[in-house]
């Protein structure tokens, strides 16, 4: 049911409290223009002004999706454009409605609403006995087509206000930091355990061999001896190649999500500085590596990872880096590359990583991780929930971080309130 008629929002930010601190930020004059510009592409679409008359409301609240309303652009941008930046008058959320624009077009009213099932442009019932609402007519259709191209085009036109727009936003709190931590460590588990299951299978077929006798046309007998254990240990060590960059991908996104968790990360710009800079940074924007576990594991780790960066990245030469042989009195002696543009070749270099000690070890730091003061941060950063900067800046987060038990209750509140959001059950 529609908000009543009192309720519709004369002014923009009464909706978004951050448009204050938009008004308080003067608009470049480029923003100004294409104001001017957005309100031209407009033409005749109107906004409806309060007070809306008392079967303007009636027929809003009747309103049915036209299919043409369906073309419209993203939610965000039509909320942006007529709301934020145009000031039309709008009206509040309602059940299974996020928010309505009353517009007219040549006269005729119509609501631009973003609704459970998706926005779209919206005809009001012409029937004035009608207790539910009907199919759009025609002209509705026809009017719609019109709503909806005039709406594209001014959304072009205000293509610099977005742009200022989210400069802005970039730079505040007002941000949810999407969470893939859940899928990320999925991916890793996946390869982690079919290594761990070919291993298994492996030791068990050791001493197995295969042997197959062929006759050749000459009568004389071919015999091949194939032993399963070395196609399996290769599959084994495959995966748990595949398992150790997972793993690295989980960490880079991670360690982001648990700086925003512990306060170190509070804006866009924290977020964006972080996510752009090495992996050596978000580990330490994550944990403290003057502690002596973790600095332990963080050279294991930075050891690891740039063996297997170097092999699995960088041509897949030797696990050392060991690209070519050179003839000596010796034999053929492996030549490494390097990662030293001074000296790019050596003979020595590090120990080559075996993939079940690097497995273990990577067991070992996600043991690690998980451990103390940062445990709570497990249940989030596998709740798929996004973390929300305003939340890192208000102790919110903090506040949680004080046990698992704190943490779950948060998370179990949070996720109601965005399940409710997303059915729009206000």
């Amino acid at each position: 049911m529609k908000v009543p008629v009192a309720m519709i929002r004369s002014e923009a930010h009464q909706e978004m409290p951050t448009n204050d601190a938009q008004r308080e930020t003067p608009m470049p004059p480029l923003v100004n223009s294409a104001r001017e510009a957005a309100l031209k592409a407009l033409g005749d679409l109107r906004p409806v002004r309060p007070p809306l008359f008392e079967n303007d409301s009636r027929t809003l609240w009747l309103s049915s999706r036209t299919e043409a309303g369906r073309d419209l652009p993203s939610y965000f941008l039509v909320y942006f454009l007529l709301v934020d930046f145009l000031e039309f008058p709008h009206m509040g959320k309602s059940e299974k409605s996020a928010w309505t624009v009353p517009v007219r077009y040549r006269g005729r009213l119509y609501g631009v609403e973003h609704r459970k099932m998706g926005l779209g442009v919206f005809a009001p019932s012409l029937d004035p006995d009608a207790r539910m609402s009907g199919k759009p007519t025609e002209d509705q259709e026809a009017d719609a087509k019109d709503i909806t191209a005039l709406i594209t085009k001014a959304v072009d036109a205000a293509g610099p206000y977005f742009d200022w727009r989210v400069k802005k936003a970039a730079s505040g709190t007002q941000l949810n930091v999407l969470n893939k931590g859940s899928s990320l460590f999925e991916r890793y588990e996946y390869f982690r355990d079919r290594f761990k299951a070919l291993s298994t299978e492996e030791d068990g077929r050791k001493f197995e061999h295969q042997i197959k006798r062929d006759v050749l046309d000459d009568g004389m007998t071919l015999t091949n001896v194939s032993f399963p254990s070395l196609a399996l240990l290769r599959e084994a060590d495959w995966n748990a190649q595949a398992a150790v960059e997972a793993f690295f991908s989980w960490t880079e996104h991670v360690f982001i999500h648990l700086a925003i968790l512990q306060g170190r990360a509070r804006t866009g710009d924290d977020v964006a500085k972080l996510a752009g800079a090495d992996w050596k940074a978000k580990f330490k924007a994550a944990l403290d590596v003057n502690e002596k576990a973790t600095k332990n594991h963080y050279e294991v780790l930075l050891d690891l990872r740039a063996q297997i960066r170097n092999f699995m990245a960088h041509g897949s030469f030797g696990k050392r880096g060991e690209a070519f042989l050179f003839h000596s009195g010796a034999g053929a002696v492996p030549l490494l590359l390097t990662d030293d543009q001074r000296h790019r070749y050596s003979l020595t270099g590090k120990r080559a990583f075996n993939e079940r000690w690097a497995i273990t070890e990577i067991e070992s730091f996600i043991a690690h991780l998980w451990s103390g003061a940062r445990a709570p941060a497990k249940h989030h950063i596998l709740s798929d929930l996004p973390s929300i900067l305003t939340f890192a800046e208000d102790g919110t987060y903090k506040n949680a971080m004080v046990s698992e038990e704190a943490m779950e209750e948060f998370i179990e509140n949070l996720a109601r309130e965005f399940d409710n959001a997303a059915n729009m059950d206000w």
